[in-house]
């Protein structure tokens, strides 16, 4: 069996980083650490543009113009959506779920889910950099990763 995996190097590449607004203090951890990755990576913060949208509900229609737009090679969506004594947490953490994976399958544009959706800020914030690394900076890694195994299927396609 042959086995096909790409690699972490974002050299050549692309992303946009659609943030949100709403929770800042935990997304900009999210946004440093996407950012910080992408860099040690070998990416350069040239090819790196960051868009904020108001909150997570959001980003998947900002991420989707982006994806089509044909200008990035992946999107990264970046949130944090904490759980309250409401049922709003429920509708925005599924939507954005929903929005941002369509966004990627009618696309075909690889597009990440690095929304948090916690019980607690303590728990948002240990995601975010603070125990349990950064998911900002796991979004990017996921990202590269997939586009470079994309670009590994198109060429094996291509043949």
């Amino acid at each position: 069996m042959k086995r096909i995996e790409a690699n972490l190097i974002a050299a050549d590449l692309k992303f946009a980083i659609v943030s949100t607004r709403w929770n800042h203090f935990i997304v900009d951890r999210l946004v440093e650490g996407a950012e910080l990755a992408f860099v040690q990576h070998g990416g350069n913060t040239d090819n790196l543009d960051h868009y904020l949208a108001p909150g997570s509900y959001e980003v998947p229609l900002i991420a989707r113009r982006l994806a089509e737009s044909g200008r990035y090679d992946a999107v990264v969506c970046l949130g944090a959506v904490i759980k309250g004594d409401t049922d709003h947490y429920d509708f925005v953490a599924g939507g954005a779920a929903n929005g941002i994976l369509n966004t990627s399958l009618h696309t075909g544009v690889p597009v990440a889910f690095g929304v948090l959706t916690t019980d607690t800020v303590e728990q948002a914030m240990n995601r975010a950099g603070i125990k349990a690394g950064n998911k900002g900076a796991e979004a990017v890694l996921a990202m590269v990763e997939t586009v470079n195994l994309l670009r590994q299927v198109k060429s094996a396609t291509d043949r």
